[in-house]
């Protein structure tokens, strides 16, 4: 891998800080991936606006920007505080009742009606992804009292949580349903579940299956989607590790390990992982992150992370370029000290595609068999020519040492590809023959200066394709005519 090249690719959240057009231009410069909106905030309308300016400035940048709409869920908010927020002081004591019109650091309004049936004395809750913890020490008729075991500072209307295991609602709710089907209707490219329990709440969704419809990502933060972790990787198309609510359902000291264990199944599944939440959150004031931080970032990259995600930072962050800088130097220097030969050779023992499914399983031969040609040939590239997408992401589970080229002649499977760890979406002008689409290939890899003449490239694609499997592995040297790629083929020497 060249010194110069990142393959974790980063997700940064567009809020108030971050949409313009000169700052989307910037993230894009910086290294944005894929553009996140956070729905929890604002209308709906006002997404599809911001969507649309998005998929503009992607355009005039001459970008593939994957976008990803995150759906609020079942996610609690405290009512607005005050502008620049407020102290909660640790072992202050605290009013809780429900509504929304505002807080204080005397007064917290939640919005959220089941607020006084669903929480009782002694039960603890988070706000702000878990850094402020609050004990409830008796519950009245009309509100709660408690008392702030951690403090902080609290701005915005930042997230209130309640125990999954006791809380009413439940996932997707109905503005889940509506907001899906509106975005996925103009075309997003992904779609975050939050407060995921089992897969039948992806189920539920009703989404069409990608790339007709976007790649949906289960959102990990309760105890439940942990012990289904298994059946909700089978069920989704990605997953994103959120360390905020899970790092409340579970003992702090787990946490670590329990983010490498989700990462490692998903990607031996094919599913690309995204680690999220605080990542370089202190650098939503300051130019620096702190040393801890840089670690977070460099570590999850270690994990086995396809992606890694900012929120506030980039949303309401001072300098949201340059946090995206920032992430992108890490992660690229976690990159080149990544260890893709012992990758590769534990995600072939995990065996976590399922064998009955014979379409699968033979992308699965293909995919496994082309990462040990990697390893055994100088190779100067991986093509894999997709329609839906399923092949380059099976192939980048391997965490191939050279780059990997994801072709696709749908528009939208090339933008699903953005998410992909290591992977250069490339969109094919139209679906073609096989040796049509390999000498396509091909020749837009050279044209765009990711190959050369004289390199060798490995090729993975399937002869039929309408079929979702891929079959066939071969090598080519990269000729230097290329009108040579529409000839006969003649054996590699």
């Amino acid at each position: 891998m060249t010194a110069d090249r990142r393959r974790t690719k980063i997700v940064a959240s567009i809020g108030p800080a971050s949409e313009s057009p000169r700052v989307l231009a910037g993230l894009m410069g910086a290294g944005m991936d894929v553009a996140r909106l956070n729905l929890s905030h604002g209308s709906l309308d006002a997404a599809l606006e911001l969507y649309g300016r998005i998929r503009g400035v992607a355009s005039a940048e001459g970008r593939e920007l994957g976008i990803l709409a995150d759906l609020p869920g079942p996610k609690i908010r405290v009512a607005p505080l005050p502008r620049g927020g407020v102290m909660l002081e640790q072992h202050a004591e605290v009013i809780l009742r429900p509504g929304r019109t505002a807080s204080d650091a005397q007064v917290l309004e939640v919005d959220y009606e089941r607020l006084l049936d669903d929480v009782e004395a002694g039960d603890r809750v988070g706000l702000a992804d878990g850094q402020i913890l609050i004990e409830i020490q008796s519950a009245h008729n009309s509100e709660l009292r408690g008392q702030v075991l951690h403090g902080g500072l609290l701005r915005g209307r930042p997230g209130f949580y309640i125990p999954a295991d006791r809380l009413s609602l439940t996932t997707p709710t109905e503005r889940d349903l509506r907001y899906a089907e509106a975005l996925a209707e103009v075309g997003v490219d992904f779609i975050g579940m939050s407060f995921v329990r089992g897969p039948e709440d992806l189920h539920t969704l009703g989404t069409a299956a990608p790339p007709d419809g976007p790649l949906l990502i289960a959102k990990i933060e309760t105890r439940p989607a942990v012990e289904n972790i298994d059946a909700i990787i089978n069920a989704a198309d990605a997953v994103m590790v959120a360390r905020g609510d899970l790092g409340i359902e579970i003992p702090i000291e787990n946490l670590p390990h329990l983010q490498k264990d989700i990462i490692r199944r998903c990607i031996a599944g094919g599913r690309p992982a995204i680690t999220a939440t605080q990542m370089l959150e202190s650098m939503i004031d300051s130019p620096v992150p702190t040393r801890a931080e840089a670690s977070d970032v460099a570590n999850a990259v270690f994990d086995g992370s396809s992606a890694v995600m900012l929120s506030a930072e980039t949303a309401i962050g001072a300098d949201p370029v340059h946090v995206v800088t920032t992430m992108a130097r890490i992660a690229q220097e976690a990159d080149l000290r990544f260890d893709h030969t012992s990758w590769a050779q534990n995600i072939t023992q995990l065996h976590m595609i399922n064998p009955d499914q014979a379409s699968l399983s033979v992308t699965d031969a293909m995919t496994t068999a082309a990462s040990r040609v990697v390893e055994e040939v100088d190779l100067a590239a991986l093509i894999c020519v997709s329609g839906s997408g399923f092949t380059v992401r099976s192939m980048a589970r391997f965490r191939p040492r050279v780059p990997v080229l994801g072709f696709s002649a749908d528009r939208r499977t090339v933008r699903q590809l953005t998410l992909s760890w290591g992977v250069e979406p490339i969109c094919l002008a139209s679906e073609t023959a096989y040796e049509s689409r390999v000498a396509d290939a091909v020749e837009a890899a050279t044209e765009s200066g990711h190959v050369r003449a004289g390199d060798l490239v490995a090729v993975l694609a399937g002869i039929n394709p309408a079929s979702r499997s891929t079959d066939v592995l071969r090598l080519v040297r990269v000729p230097g005519d290329l009108r040579e790629l529409r000839r006969v083929p003649q054996p590699v020497r």
